[in-house]
């Protein structure tokens, strides 16, 4: 393992927790790609002697998600526009539920960490796995790719159905071990 066995918590003083949205449908050049920032998070790494003595937990202040990018589309988005979709995703597409990660396995070595546990969103806990990278620098990066509907959540739609987010998004971790500053 790259990084010195311990407990570290992690949030946004550490690094960048974002979910990336595309889109789809008939009308998806009229809609954005979007990267969403969570500006609420805390995570608590335990990294063992060995990845089995390893641990992740990551809590979500679900209100917290804010629009940072939107690409694409027919014009560029505004600051309103980023209001109405925060608005969007607090009141219709996750109603401000807690969002929480429990890890039940981690695997791997070499800096890299095959972890699988328990993803709870939108009021459904289900099984989740993901990689992460622990890099000789102290940096923590991984990418989860997350189905909605997995969670009884129903991709966001505008325009009758024809445009809307995919069901698929990535959430992305890159963040620094507090010993690496």
């Amino acid at each position: 393992m790259s990084s010195k066995p311990g407990t570290y918590t992690l949030g946004p003083d550490d690094g960048t927790l974002s979910v990336r949205t595309g889109r789809t449908g008939a009308a998806a050049k009229a809609g954005h790609d979007l990267v969403i920032h969570v500006t609420t998070w805390a995570a608590t790494l335990r990294l063992g002697d060995t990845p089995q003595d390893t641990g992740l937990e990551l809590e979500v202040d679900a209100t917290s998600l804010h629009v940072r990018e939107g690409t694409g589309g027919m014009q560029s988005l505004g600051d309103d526009d980023k209001a109405d979709i925060r608005t969007t995703i607090h009141d219709d597409v996750l109603k401000g539920r807690a969002i929480a990660f429990r890890s039940t396995e981690v695997t791997g070595a070499d800096g890299r960490l095959s972890v699988q546990g328990e993803l709870t969103l939108a009021g459904t806990t289900r099984p989740l796995a993901f990689d992460l990278a622990l890099g000789d620098d102290g940096r923590v990066t991984g990418t989860a790719v997350v189905k909605q509907s997995d969670w009884g959540i129903k991709p966001y739609s505008a325009l009758f159905g024809a445009l809307k987010v995919a069901d698929e998004v990535r959430v992305e971790i890159d963040a620094a071990l507090p010993q690496s500053r």
